[in-house]
């Protein structure tokens, strides 16, 4: 017996968890200004608190945090400096993070004895619509005008901005697991991912439905629908060509996924479409103005659109490389987890489905929703 078969895996994932948590807490409490500030404040709190509040920056100078609201201003600062959105380092941060978080559901199911079979992904389904809805609401708070009081102020909107919001969505989806499995494990009712379903379709709907009241209540928020129509149809569409392909020429992917494949290049083609639309189309369709890429690799790929001729992307835009990137990955998810993977690790091959997808219709349906009501 080597090693890795003495080592329990639970206690390897714990003692793991609690290491990072000693180095983050105590490097904190030792040396705040290079643990917290330059690390944790910078890469991860700051762009929260520069984005819960509108501003162009956060700045960190002697442990003081202060606003800027221009870009000049945030350059020529001499402190720690945090742009709204996301780095390379911290989405590495927080990869490694969803990583430890599913391991540690992993751990949970099973202890719950749920989570073998398909009736979790989903259920869960619902809730990754909403927490891209939730982040809407947030976009709309801070589109309120000035004099004008917002429904969630800082700090509490934080909750609903990302990367918070995904563990914000993250409790609130196992808070309301544990309640459905209660449920039926008491007998109330016969299949818990019906409830579980339910519950995130009622919060989707209505989240909507609350968007849909500010655009016929205020000013800063709109309607267009024809966004949504667009991104939705072309998404299935795309998904459908895909699947066709698939099917026709290599069926064997999908053997072990069935229809979660599908959901999978669903969710990544309405993040994909979404980009499309809002970054190259918004205007064409109707808004004032074409939305603006705040991930860096999304960034990056636009780049690569930039590189052909003007008349080429005026024809096909710039941010197609994203929608073709995204479809590749979501063909090669589906061809890596083939049935082996789901007869050794069903359930930690199940909550990576979740997390694959969650990744796409999150921030899909934010960038869908948020040209849709012109935030």
């Amino acid at each position: 017996m080597d090693v890795a078969d003495r080592i329990d895996p639970f206690r390897a994932w714990l003692g793991t968890v609690v290491t990072i948590a000693i180095l983050l807490v105590g490097g904190s409490l030792l040396l705040p200004r290079q643990v917290y500030d330059g690390f944790i404040w910078h890469y991860f709190w700051g762009p929260v608190v520069a984005d819960a509040n509108s501003a162009v920056c956060a700045v960190k100078i002697d442990g003081v945090t202060r606003l800027l609201g221009s870009s000049t201003a945030c350059t020529q600062s001499p402190g720690i400096v945090a742009y709204p959105g996301y780095t390379l380092v911290s989405e590495v941060g927080y990869m490694v993070t969803l990583l430890l978080a599913l391991l540690g559901v992993v751990y949970l199911l099973r202890y719950l004895r749920i989570g073998e079979d398909r009736q979790l992904f989903f259920g869960l389904l619902p809730f990754m619509f909403l927490g891209g809805a939730l982040r809407v609401v947030e976009d709309a708070n801070d589109a309120v005008p000035e004099g004008i009081q917002a429904a969630i102020t800082y700090p509490w909107n934080t909750l609903i901005i990302s990367p918070v919001i995904y563990f914000t969505m993250f409790f609130i989806a196992l808070a309301t697991l544990l309640v459905s499995v209660w449920l039926e494990q008491t007998g109330q009712v016969d299949r818990y991912d019906r409830v579980l379903a339910g519950f995130g379709s009622v919060a989707l709907a209505g989240t909507v439905g609350y968007l849909f009241w500010l655009s016929t209540t205020t000013t800063y928020v709109a309607f267009y629908p024809q966004i949504s129509v667009v991104v939705l149809l072309a998404s299935v569409a795309i998904t459908g060509l895909a699947w066709y392909g698939i099917e026709r020429f290599r069926p064997r992917y999908h053997l072990g996924t069935g229809l979660m494949g599908a959901v999978v290049l669903f969710a990544h083609s309405v993040d994909g479409v979404a980009n499309v639309v809002g970054i190259d189309w918004a205007v064409a369709l109707g808004l004032p103005a074409n939305l603006v890429p705040k991930h860096p690799v999304n960034r990056a790929l636009i780049g690569v659109g930039e590189m052909f001729p003007p008349a080429v992307t005026a024809v096909i835009g710039t941010a197609w490389p994203f929608l073709v990137v995204k479809i590749a990955v979501a063909i090669a998810v589906i061809a890596i987890f083939d049935e082996t993977i789901f007869e050794d690790s069903p359930r930690y091959a199940i909550l990576l489905m979740i997390a694959v997808v969650a990744v796409g219709l999150g921030p899909g349906t934010r960038d869908m929703l948020r040209a849709t009501f012109g935030i």
